[in-house]
């Protein structure tokens, strides 16, 4: 008996010891996570020389000239001075050379939890980081070529979006020769991501004026998810919308084995990652080609749109524009810019069962005002939708646990005789009216429900920096002390103790060693999906125990 004490206490010890290990490597990875320089530089160029001649858009030489603007092996020229732009949403910073997005800020989403003085960067040029939105016009009148870019002026270096006022319009200009100025307008508004490009054309020469308006995002391969984390890993990469496809996603290994090149009328081409997208929305009304490829030389990426060639006939006006957005993956927001483009939130196959799920979700915390309560309250109520599909099911483990004894002494008496053995197990089932694929059947019903339902969890950025209670201030982010995945562990246990246990030995041994493996892998899960699968072994605990007492107490 001391001996069973002693080894137990011992047992115990080394648990605690490889728990606290495990907290404390947790923090050494939080601390140690590779990170980038925030400060903004002016862009070097990459040299992209026979990678594409794209856009191409015209029979003249200096069209057929035209690579991707401003790729050459030489720097720019430093710029003398950013333009930064601020509305309640957005603070962005434009190169005047080229007119270019060199760094977009969320003010509204923290870096960090609990940091308000730190915004959640998407775009930015730094030494160590490449991710920038560029834009321009090429062809006969273009005034972007491989070489150069042209140089705008602006009014002022600042600019605010004010409390109460709806849009806010930065005016950079250029004037091309003496008879035509192009104006690059980018027009902000109050609470939105999106930003209207566009190019105004004050054509006063004596012959009609032509270019063709390209949207290009550039950016190198940084993952902004720690690489030696062991949670899941989102998808970061392309993404577009094809004829073929609706929605279609490449990651960079992707990109660098083959670029894509489709024509598509409007469409939209956009760089995601986990939460959060950047993405250019061609003219809706035009036919446009889109390109997406990496840099030969260099690991650089690039994803861009060409629209058609717009023509500003001598003595006239006209415009040329596309919308950009930075922002988060927020459904309701994307499906009004674009088709397809709320895809991006990527909820997999399931997609057509995981919108209804996420709606449901959203309209539950705009009663409770809590996320995790919300995910508590959505699987309650898919439990109750599908509760007598779950009856069904528990009710044949009931009865399977019930003739257990009896499935033994057959395989004692029988086992060597694998024809026999088979005959009389089938008698068996008959006699007690069993069926051993009774309990399989409703829970694969259930499954797509409950596999959509994670996909909801995981790609939602309303659960970024999203509280519960107590100790979790992140429902995005892995629980700090590991209480949910040890529940969750426990609950897996008993849900095994009720089923019934497999007549093979070898299956029998990896049932028990699931709960284990499952607790060990759910310690690196978002909180949300914990408390999901700790709610639904939970209410499904329940439900079986008392399903089985009353097959038990009637038998």
């Amino acid at each position: 008996m001391k001996m069973d004490w002693l080894r137990t206490s011992l047992i115990a010890g080394i648990a605690l010891v490889c728990f606290l290990l495990m907290i404390r490597w947790g923090e050494f990875q939080e601390r140690n996570q590779p990170t980038i320089s925030q400060a903004t530089v002016a862009e070097n160029t990459i040299d992209l020389s026979g990678t594409s001649d794209v856009p191409s858009v015209s029979s003249t030489p200096a069209a057929n000239d035209n690579q991707i603007p401003g790729a050459t092996d030489q720097p720019e020229t430093q710029s003398t001075g950013w333009i930064s732009v601020k509305t309640d949403v957005l603070d962005v910073l434009i190169d005047p050379h080229g007119g270019d997005i060199v760094k977009a800020a969320l003010p509204t989403f923290y870096a960090k939890l609990n940091s308000p003085d730190t915004p959640f960067i998407l775009l930015n040029q730094t030494d160590s980081h490449t991710y920038v939105a560029r834009s321009g016009l090429v062809g006969p009148d273009g005034t972007d070529t491989k070489d150069s870019r042209p140089r705008f002026t602006s009014a002022k270096s600042n600019y605010s979006l004010a409390d109460g006022q709806e849009q806010l319009a930065v005016d950079l200009v250029f004037q091309q020769n003496a008879d035509v100025t192009i104006t690059k307008q980018f027009v902000f508004s109050a609470g939105s991501h999106l930003i209207d490009v566009r190019y105004l054309i004050d054509n006063s020469s004596e012959k009609p004026w032509q270019a063709t308006l390209y949207g290009q995002i550039k950016r190198d391969s940084y993952d902004p998810n720690p690489s030696g984390s062991m949670g899941m890993k989102p998808f970061l990469g392309a993404a577009t919308s094809t004829n073929e496809k609706n929605y279609l996603k490449l990651n960079f290994d992707d990109i660098a084995d083959e670029s894509l090149t489709h024509k598509k009328e409007g469409g939209w081409v956009a760089m995601v990652q986990h939460y959060f997208l950047s993405a250019w929305v061609a003219p809706q009304e035009m036919l446009n080609e889109f390109r997406v490829f990496k840099s030969k030389n260099a690991d650089m990426y690039y994803l861009q749109f060409t629209s058609q060639p717009t023509r500003i006939e001598a003595g006239s006006k006209g415009e040329l524009s596309a919308g950009f957005y930075a922002g988060p993956k927020d459904i309701k927001t994307l499906e009004k810019i674009s088709p397809y483009l709320d895809l991006t939130v990527d909820y997999s196959f399931l997609w057509w069962i995981a919108k209804p799920l996420f709606y449901a979700l959203d309209g539950i915390h705009s009663l409770v005002g809590n996320w995790g309560v919300a995910i508590i309250l959505l699987t309650i109520c898919i439990k109750i939708l599908f509760f007598y599909p779950s009856a069904a099911s528990y009710r044949s483990m009931a009865k399977m646990r019930k003739v257990q004894p009896k499935m033994l002494e057959l395989k004692e008496r029988y086992g060597d005789d694998r024809q026999k053995f088979s005959a009389e197990m089938m008698k068996l089932y008959r006699t007690e009216k069993v069926n051993p694929f009774g309990g399989c059947l409703p829970i694969l019903i259930q499954m797509p429900v409950f596999l959509a339902l994670y996909w909801v969890l995981m790609e939602s950025v309303e659960l970024r920096q999203a509280p519960f209670f107590l100790w979790i201030e992140d429902l995005s982010v892995k629980d700090p002390y590991y209480v949910l995945p040890l529940i969750m562990g426990v609950t897996m246990w008993i849900q095994q103790k009720l089923n019934p246990t497999p007549p093979d030995p070898m299956q029998a041994k990896i049932m028990q060693i699931m709960p284990v493996m499952f607790t060990l892998l759910f310690l690196f899960f978002p909180a949300g999906l914990v408390l999901y699968w700790v709610v639904n072994n939970t209410l499904s605990i329940t439900q079986q125990y008392i399903i089985t007492k009353n097959i038990e107490k009637a038998g």
